[in-house]
């Protein structure tokens, strides 16, 4: 017996005209204004090369938290190819949120496209999916289109990151390339707002692995942005809206929190209790950067240890946090990690949660530290760990994962009171001793400088400026990488 097909209430003509919609530049060969005015992240220079690649048979799933620019980089996109003389009729994006494509395969939807610009040869088009995780068992509707249109570039975006993670890596082998767009570095805060007149390079030299460092003009003014970064700088939408700043709950919790927990996860995961998952990760958020164990998070959340495990790798896999282990005062990994230390992946989370923090709040230090985290979570290639011992800790170390080796050690205060005091860092000057390090770098609120310290050479650097540099390096490297 036949199988039914799916009846989808709207018709052609309608669906027809909802794609003209969509893609104004089949009738005026140019893109939509509202994107033109919106400036690119800097990560575009990675991401535009892999849609402009057509030698090479694999489609091109960009995806990433909710909110970080997707759907904007997809446009931005778009304007180039256009700028590139690309036919604009061989260009085509395709919201597959909207309850008009609802489960229209999405070989059905470029046939629609083909017929309403006369374009009928699929060869040299390039057609964007957004929101991809609306259609069922898309990652086999797509695997299908790559395999019967060679010479088609096919893009899809996503927000449900850990549901199209999982589906790409499973489905996906050989004919998709994942990119992560992650929340915005600080670098990319201070690109998007247009100051780059505050940095200027810097003469530090500190370890092979950071290629490049930097300065400040006006610390007082960069620290006055980098405040405003952790609080509100994750997303790209919120930096420029002073009323969304004003109630972040409303835009970032509601939006962005609350769509991941009680929509996207239990979807995919099967989650029950919604609410014990919603107040596990509140939580986390509040002491982001603590080091926490099973025990003391079931005891502090309410949630069983059997289910804390699974909930801690829901939340990890949704990039909205990051689990960091531990090291021994020597380097030495443990056994069992009984201890972790858990960081947001973007401090702009906790203020959504609660409320915005000032410079001089209690909580402050350990958002600057959970700030720095995220800078480094965005190279996939580095695995940070920190230092903890009996009587001292390290608050990250990066590891030669080869020789299992220290290559340098960091320490993250918002405070100047160790650069007069530098005798006070005890557990880092243990720590580089015991473990051949010649020096080591710790941040400041505004002081930049060296001391020197039994032999070890301590670099002083503000916490806002290491922010920078590292977001800076990370995507050099990147570029690096991927030429």
């Amino acid at each position: 017996m036949a199988k039914a097909k799916h009846l989808n209430p709207f018709s052609e003509q309608l669906i027809t005209d909802r794609l003209r919609f969509e893609n104004p530049w089949w009738s005026t060969g140019k893109s939509d204004e509202e994107y033109d005015q919106m400036p690119r992240r800097l990560y575009f220079d990675l991401f535009y090369p892999l849609v402009e690649d057509t030698s090479v048979r694999r489609a091109v799933v960009l995806m990433g938290p909710r909110r970080v620019g997707k759907t904007v980089m997809l446009n931005h996109t778009i304007q180039h190819l256009l700028n590139e003389g690309i036919n604009p009729k061989q260009i085509c994006f395709i919201n597959i949120e909207n309850p008009i494509y609802n489960n229209i395969p999405l070989e059905q939807l470029f046939s629609y496209s083909r017929k309403a610009t006369a374009q009928h040869d699929p060869k040299g088009w390039f057609v964007f999916f957004d929101e991809i995780q609306y259609l069922k068992d898309w990652e086999i509707h797509l695997k299908v289109l790559v395999d019967s249109y060679p010479k088609t570039k096919f893009v899809v975006s996503g927000s449900a990151a850990a549901a199209l993670k999982l589906a790409s890596s499973e489905s996906g082998a050989g004919r998709f390339t994942d990119f992560m767009l992650p929340p915005l570095t600080f670098n990319e805060y201070i690109s998007l707002k247009g100051l780059n007149q505050l940095i200027i390079p810097s003469k530090i030299m500190w370890n092979e692995n950071v290629t490049r460092f930097f300065s400040t003009v006006n610390i007082k003014e960069l620290n006055r942005h980098f405040i405003d970064y952790l609080n509100f700088g994750g997303y790209p939408e919120v930096i420029f809206s002073e009323r969304i700043q004003a109630n972040p709950a409303r835009y970032i919790k509601s939006d962005i929190v609350d769509k991941v927990l009680l929509r996207d996860l239990p979807s995919l995961y099967g989650i029950q209790d919604v609410q014990e998952l919603n107040s596990l990760f509140t939580t986390l958020a509040y002491h982001s950067g603590n080091e926490v164990s099973l025990e003391s998070l079931s005891k502090a959340s309410g949630v069983e240890k059997y289910l804390l495990k699974k909930y801690l790798a829901y939340l990890e896999a949704a990039f909205l946090i990051r689990i960091v282990h531990r090291i021994d005062d020597n380097a030495k990994k443990f056994k069992r990690a009984n201890f972790y230390k858990i960081y947001l992946t973007n401090p702009s989370l906790r203020s959504a949660l609660f409320s915005p923090l000032l410079p001089t709040d209690e909580a402050i230090g350990n958002m600057i530290e959970t700030a720095i985290y995220s800078q480094w979570m965005h190279r996939v290639w580095f695995t940070p760990y920190y230092a903890r011992w009996g009587n001292g800790e390290v608050d990250m170390v990066g590891l030669d994962e080869k020789k299992i080796k220290p290559q340098w050690a960091l320490e993250i205060k918002w405070s100047n009171r160790f650069y007069e005091e530098p005798g006070e860092l005890k557990s880092l000057i243990h720590f580089c001793e015991n473990n051949k390090l010649s020096s080591a770098l710790i941040t400041t609120i505004d002081i930049e400088g060296q001391r020197e310290q039994k032999g070890i050479q301590l670099i002083y650097v503000p916490a806002s400026v290491y922010a920078y540099v590292v977001g800076n390096n990370t995507l050099e490297q990147k570029l690096k990488k991927s030429r």
